[in-house]
């Protein structure tokens, strides 16, 4: 294309001149192309191209992207300077407003993309509410078995709520690397809590393991990261109460001023290895309570629904930790600690005429006792002086035996071992623990549940009780045999004698925002 023959006419005051002057419309000419026209209050810079094909005139506007790009924001200088980058370009046979299209096109894309991107991209927090709605949520699968946890994942979001949404919350999720989680997870092994930090790697490596899966994100972070690298290998308890610990129990349980409903539950668990859920979870069997009733008292309250009938000797638990029932034979010992407890029903709220159908009542009489209120009475009273919680029992170290402290879950264990050094077999051991049998095969071609042998298995694990109970503790001959009398444990075995009239006592809730204080449960 043929340029004008002459170039750079203007001045900067004849530029000055020509953007203050109001009345003046027409272009100013630079020459080779260059102008400067007036659009509205501001002045422009153009360049004039001929269409190479067409030989039409183009205006091209100069600096498009620069919102300042006219004048006096770029000068006659930096007009001539970009028309003559501009003009370079034609001589290499690219058409400058071809290019401008082109990028523009290529910007338009790239936004589009990165707005596709950004509405694929989540959030830590958005990613954990997908997953505890997908994942966590309690449900039956088509095989009938729960998947999903039982609270629904509560547990892990108030971790999560402390621990991870503060700190990384809003962060792409896609962006977070393992550096980011290792410092959560290292900020809870500081403050000593491994235990804590060994589930919130669980949880977290699930949650992510969860988001690859989705194409939520490339990699999962924590991959190679193991317990041993946060809070070290989990630990398993082995505690098993020896027999002089088992002597020792009655006197201790005296000293320490347990109510007598978790007395009664200590030696339960110690009788039958129930798990604590399914020993706070007992109900009086009767055939006229609704049992669709208590099934949701006893789901919201966390523990496993169990029937006790007194005349067939029997706790039924409907649905237990495994997913499956399981009956428990009571022998006389176990009895004997039932008709205790039946001494101790109270009436009903609703209807003062009947009583109570929980074994284990809470304190406003509408459901069990906490799951956690056997644990923190036992707790309690295992502690030194020094650690004793506000409102709470003075006999410290009280429950304290021999070797230590122990947990209900290690009277659970001690059942299993006393039945096994009498001579019970471990697959029997098994099934009155109601432990899942380990091997596939088994579980899927053995169906027994060996109710017999499990009978005697209890029958004779009683009357190991009793005749542990019979002697007296090392130590202490005289006072230990006087608690056990005192407690009722006697050392005879024989058939137990139908349970006592139940006396009913109408006890009044708490008041509002008092708490509840165990050591003065009715």
């Amino acid at each position: 294309m043929a340029r004008t023959a002459k170039v750079q006419r203007l001045t900067a005051l004849a530029v000055k001149r020509y953007a203050d002057d109001r009345s003046a419309s027409a272009p100013l000419h630079d020459g080779g192309g260059l102008y400067l026209r007036k659009r509205d209050a501001s002045a422009l810079w153009y360049l004039r191209l001929t269409e190479p094909a067409t030989g039409a005139q183009q205006w091209h506007r100069m600096f498009p992207d620069d919102p300042l790009g006219g004048y006096p924001h770029r000068s006659l200088l930096d007009a001539r300077a970009e028309a003559k980058r501009l003009w370079d370009l034609r001589s290499e046979g690219i058409d400058p407003r071809a290019l401008r299209l082109k990028t523009i096109a290529t910007r338009r894309q790239a936004d589009l993309d990165e707005a596709a991107a950004a509405k694929r991209k989540v959030t830590v927090r958005v990613l954990f509410e997908r997953w505890c709605a997908v994942d966590l949520q309690p449900r039956v699968g088509t095989d009938g078995k729960r998947i999903g946890r039982k609270d629904a994942g509560a547990y892990t979001r108030a971790q999560f709520e402390r621990r991870v949404f503060p700190k990384i919350g809003d962060a792409a999720a896609d962006e977070i690397k393992r550096g980011d989680l290792l410092e959560l997870l290292d900020a809870a092994k500081s403050e000593g809590k491994l235990r804590t930090a060994n589930i919130l790697l669980t949880d977290l490596k699930q949650m992510f393991r969860f988001a690859l899966a989705r194409d939520l994100v490339l990699r999962n972070p924590l991959d190679t990261v193991a317990k041993r690298d946060v809070g070290g290998p989990s630990v398993q308890r082995d505690r098993v109460l020896t027999v002089e610990e088992i002597r020792q129990l009655p006197g201790s349980i005296e000293a320490s001023g347990l109510h007598a409903r978790f007395a009664a539950a200590i030696w339960l668990i110690l009788a039958t290895g129930v798990r604590v859920g399914e020993l706070l979870g007992a109900v009086w069997l009767d055939e006229e309570r609704d049992l669709s009733e208590l099934k949701t008292i006893a789901d919201a309250s966390g523990v496993k629904l169990g029937f006790v009938n007194m005349k067939q000797r029997t706790w039924h638990l409907p649905e237990t930790k495994n997913q499956r029932d399981h009956t428990i034979h009571l022998s006389a010992f176990a009895i004997e600690q039932f008709e205790k407890l039946a001494q101790l029903t109270v009436a009903s709220n609703d209807d003062p005429d009947r009583s109570v159908p929980w074994v284990f009542p809470n304190m406003a009489n509408d459901g069990p006792v906490g799951v956690k209120s056997f644990g923190k009475q036992l707790s309690d009273r295992q502690k030194t002086p020094e650690r004793r919680l506000p409102r709470r029992s003075k006999a410290t170290t009280s429950l304290l035996l021999s070797r230590g402290r122990w947990t209900a879950h290690d009277l659970r264990r001690t059942a299993a071992t006393r039945m096994a050094e009498i001579g019970i077999s471990g697959d029997v051991i098994d099934e009155c623990l109601n432990h899942m049998i380990e091997s596939r095969v088994r579980r899927t071609y053995i169906r027994d549940r060996r109710i017999t042998e499990q009978r005697k298995a209890f029958d004779a694990l009683g009357a190991r009780i009793y005749s542990l109970l019979a002697a007296p503790a090392s130590g202490k001959p005289d006072r230990q045999r006087r608690v056990g009398r005192r407690h009722g444990l006697s050392a005879r075995v024989a058939t137990p004698t139908p349970a006592p009239k139940q006396r009913i006592r109408q006890v009044a809730a708490p008041a509002a925002g008092g708490g509840v204080d165990f050591d003065k449960w009715p």
